[in-house]
């Protein structure tokens, strides 16, 4: 029995998956194995998965027809392993990964837990700016790149471990927008624990440009008033922040219209800020330039997400019928 059950749901990504499965061989901690959950895919990844077949403990499953929340739990019946790691197809895993977490896990167990997602050096400099937006304490309050956390540790599921004791509890992932925020709550409202395993971090590609990267925020921001009102008590000061954000920017602009235009100055040095942040991070100018931009349109994405579905509920009705969802 396998220590660990590596667990990726993809769709039509077959050169991620070889990427994912790479740095998998070159893992120094060497008890897991890989279930491989596939949609009906136009490009699929069976023939990916079997060249790694000599290298790899790598179980393919072609599932059509599902979600990833389905192929998830799936994925958790079949596995022999005590835990479960879900990774996103677009990650690439550092050699020290599953070293770092069970190291961790003999130190402070926990049965939900993650860690931070890191920009590579191969990385293109769109890869490197969304990084920066995703992670940065101006940006998000560092929730996701491993700073001091203004909440408890919501484990994501681009990097998630699940002991086999929480998904048996839980029952595994809801059909959701947000469904690993809405696991991770579960686990603990199921009286387990959640924890940030800091060393435990994985290159999170994210491809995607300006346009995709807005759609995905503002996802995310509608997700959280879906969350909201499943899970009341965890909506917290920081899931505000980018409303604020939206609302300060258009009260700049309309006080900058009817009296002056210094009230712009705001709106200058917090593009200053981030441009001089991600700089001194990156060490690239054309870097910082797309940082402000990717900031810019994770936080109004956000925020305008966030105030759609509070003002419509669009979201929050198609899961109504949901019981299960819904306490």
């Amino acid at each position: 029995m396998p220590k660990f059950s590596i667990i990726v749901p993809i769709y039509n990504r077959p050169d991620e998956m070889a990427e994912l499965l790479d740095s998998l061989t070159i893992q120094t901690f060497k008890d897991f194995e890989v279930l491989i959950l596939e949609d009906n895919s136009p490009m699929k990844s069976e023939e990916v998965a079997k060249k790694y077949i000599e290298k790899l403990d790598v179980h393919y499953f072609f599932i059509p027809g599902t979600d990833r929340s389905y192929r998830r739990n799936y994925g958790m019946q079949q596995a022999k392993g005590s835990y479960f790691i879900l990774f996103d197809s677009d990650c690439v895993i550092p050699s020290g990964y599953l070293d770092a977490v069970n190291a961790a896990l003999k130190e402070t167990p926990a049965d939900c837990f993650g860690g931070p997602d890191n920009a590579d050096d191969n990385f293109s400099d769109m890869q490197k700016a969304v990084n920066y937006s995703m992670t940065s304490f101006f940006t998000t309050g560092g929730i996701r790149g491993g700073h001091k956390q203004m909440e408890k540790f919501n484990p994501r599921s681009f990097n998630m471990g699940i002991s086999r004791k929480a998904f048996e509890m839980t029952g595994g992932f809801r059909s959701m927008i947000g469904e690993d925020i809405d696991f991770s709550l579960r686990v603990r409202e199921a009286g387990m624990e959640t924890k940030l395993y800091r060393d435990a971090s994985v290159f999170h590609k994210r491809r995607v440009n300006i346009s995709k990267f807005y759609q995905q925020t503002n996802t995310f921001g509608k997700a959280r008033i879906v969350l909201t009102k499943a899970h009341p008590r965890s909506l917290k000061l920081v899931h505000l922040l980018p409303i604020a954000f939206v609302l300060g920017h258009l009260l700049l602009l309309v006080l900058a219209v009817a009296w002056s235009p210094l009230w712009l100055l705001f709106i200058a040095l917090y593009m200053l800020l981030l441009f001089l942040d991600s700089w001194r991070k990156n060490g690239s100018v054309r870097i910082a330039f797309l940082s402000v931009v990717t900031a810019y349109a994770q936080l109004f994405g956000y925020g305008m997400g966030f105030m759609e579905e509070a003002l419509t509920g669009h979201a929050s009705k198609e899961l109504k019928g949901q019981e299960k969802l819904y306490k």
